[in-house]
């Protein structure tokens, strides 16, 4: 591959940037993976109204929706926020539970959720290229038998890239618009979102909507 000609030629800066591009799609996986997603806590209830989600919520969403206390770990649920049955926890500006990840995404690990897709689709590409550049083809049993492993590896590649693409561009379309998966999926089952005037209370504009995400 294009890799390995590069480092028999001593050329190291492409063949050691791609290895710490991989060790960070690593670290962020794991990172993601075993933080605390935004877990609403039993003592957050007192300062329920005080809450940064709060704040946030825009004159068009009706005053009559009050917090409501979850029917399952007992606690008064900030605005957009969840139960995950899986995680077995309520979750502060759901997205929806990851098996990726086999963690929640939400408020306090989306940001970094996006940025584990990003660089997990720049080292897929990458690996792609550094795959086909070591395939050369003929027409014999002799070359698939030296060639299947790094084939397949091509083609799961090319899947995991699909994949990985389009949940990162469905994702920034739902940022850009200052809204979730779950709130996507399921709105006309969410009362703040069923009763409000507005089709989507929270959106702000893409700027802004992108700039209170990020930053």
């Amino acid at each position: 591959s294009d890799l390995q000609k590069q480092e028999e030629r001593g050329e190291l800066l492409q063949p050691l940037t791609f290895v710490l591009l991989v060790l960070c799609s690593v670290l962020l996986y794991f990172k993601v993976s075993l933080m605390d997603p935004g877990f609403v806590k039993s003592e957050e209830e007192v300062k329920a109204g005080n809450i940064e989600e709060q704040s946030m919520v825009i004159p068009q969403v009706p005053s009559n929706i009050k917090m409501r206390r979850c029917g399952y770990c007992m606690v008064k649920q900030p605005m957009r926020a969840k139960h995950c049955q899986l995680c077995q926890h309520c979750v502060r500006r759901y997205d929806h539970h990851c098996p990726w990840i086999e963690n929640c995404v939400g408020e306090k690990n989306h940001p970094l959720f996006i940025a584990y897709l990003s660089v997990q689709l720049v080292v897929l590409l990458w690996g792609g290229h550094v795959a086909w550049s070591g395939l050369y083809f003929e027409q014999s049993w002799d070359w698939l038998q030296h060639n299947i492993f790094l084939l397949m590896s091509f083609l799961l590649i090319v899947i995991f890239t699909i994949v990985v693409l389009l949940l990162l561009i469905s994702h920034l379309y739902l940022i850009s618009c200052n809204t979730t998966t779950w709130e996507f999926m399921s709105h006309h089952r969410i009362s703040y979102l069923r009763h409000s005037e507005l089709e989507n209370p929270f959106d702000q504009g893409v700027i802004l909507n992108l700039w209170r995400f990020f930053c």
